[in-house]
């Protein structure tokens, strides 16, 4: 991906083809999530670092054939050529802020997630589990309590 806010976009429409060939629904909670994720990552990689990135989607395999589940979580990985490390940020307590919340969403959607170092930049990655909460979390999430 090119340096471009429009790769946001294209990455969003890539990942959602990805899940249907794998015979995800794209309207499941999982791929929900995965969308938004991607989106968040994505966005953080290209317009924080003004630096190409690599988006990579790791999707697990049944255990067994005859059965849906897969035999992990989904990975997501975002690679880019900063070295600086992702750095949480917090909204300003305005409800409208629109920046600095993406890393904490990253977090409440994700089993997990972290950074390492990756030749001369950093790969930031992401777990999500096929039990992922809903990708609109903005019911349920204290932006005020987030923004302190």
């Amino acid at each position: 991906m090119q340096p471009d806010p429009a790769e946001v976009g294209r990455a969003r429409r890539w990942v959602r083809t990805r899940l249907l060939n794998h015979g995800v629904d794209p309207d499941a909670p999982m791929a929900e999530t995965v969308v938004l994720v991607v989106s968040e990552l994505v966005t953080n990689a290209v317009v924080h670092t003004g630096c190409p990135a690599v988006l990579r989607l790791c999707l697990p395999m049944a255990d067994d054939p005859e059965q849906d589940a897969p035999a992990g979580p989904l990975r997501v990985e975002v690679a880019d050529a900063s070295q600086a490390a992702p750095a949480p940020r917090h909204a300003g307590a305005d409800e409208n802020a629109t920046n600095g919340r993406g890393l904490e969403l990253v977090e409440l959607l994700c089993e997990r997630w972290g950074w390492y170092p990756d030749g001369s930049g950093k790969r930031v990655w992401c777990e999500i589990g096929t039990d992922a909460r809903p990708a609109d979390p903005l019911a349920d999430v204290d932006w005020a309590a987030l923004a302190q």
